[in-house]
């Protein structure tokens, strides 16, 4: 009986090694979304909620920044009066000059790649500031491809809102004194599934 008993935990533990070892082979949530984002330049129509677009905002916030300072400014539009009228007023502005014309495709929409929501962030002069405003946009593109979403980051904006056409907009977000406009992250439902573009690994090395 003992050697019955012995046998079984010998079975028990061989079986509970195998299990852990399978376990910690697979892959996180974090890295399944690292693999699956994509930029995305197609959405549909359907509008994202607004608890989402929270949700994403405060994923980004949770990023880390040079001693804690948090020096970064999130501001969310999900306006589509927003969104149309910052489109009509920039065509205008650049008409004739050809700065748009890669946007203006079949299916054109808005200049922000037909996305339904923009999250725009902003920051400080500063020795880190780039640093910190990256990790926030990668949480939220991350967390956004956790839950469906798509997005593109449009460094484009800085010069779209800088043009005086447009002032009324850039004011309308409504950044601190000192805190430029960085970037845009175009959010949405995806209307699209492209391929991931190849990655070259022969940029990692290893030092002896």
């Amino acid at each position: 009986m003992k050697q019955v008993v012995s046998l079984l935990a010998l079975c028990i533990t061989a079986l509970l090694s195998v299990w852990l070892v399978t376990e910690s082979q697979k892959k996180s949530g974090v890295i399944d979304a690292i693999e699956a984002r994509r930029s995305i330049r197609a959405y549909k129509d359907t509008p994202v909620e607004r608890e989402k677009l929270q949700l994403l905002a405060e994923c980004g916030v949770l990023a880390p920044s040079a001693m804690n300072r948090q020096e970064w400014e999130v501001r969310i539009v999900d306006s589509k009066e927003w969104i149309d009228g910052c489109s009509a007023a920039y065509l205008k502005a650049v008409e004739g000059t050809g700065k748009a014309d890669y946007l203006l495709k079949p299916g054109f929409k808005n200049i922000f790649r037909n996305a339904t929501a923009l999250i725009f962030v902003a920051a400080p002069e500063g020795a880190f500031s780039g640093e910190n405003i990256g990790f926030l946009g990668q949480n939220i593109m991350l967390a956004a491809t956790e839950l469906g979403l798509g997005t593109c980051c449009l460094g484009s904006v800085r010069m779209m809102l800088a043009e005086p056409a447009l002032a009324d907009y850039l004011r309308s977000l409504n950044f601190s004194d000192g805190y430029t406009l960085s970037y845009a992250l175009a959010v949405g439902y995806p209307d699209e599934s492209p391929e991931a573009k190849p990655r070259d690994k022969s940029k990692i090395q290893w030092v002896e």
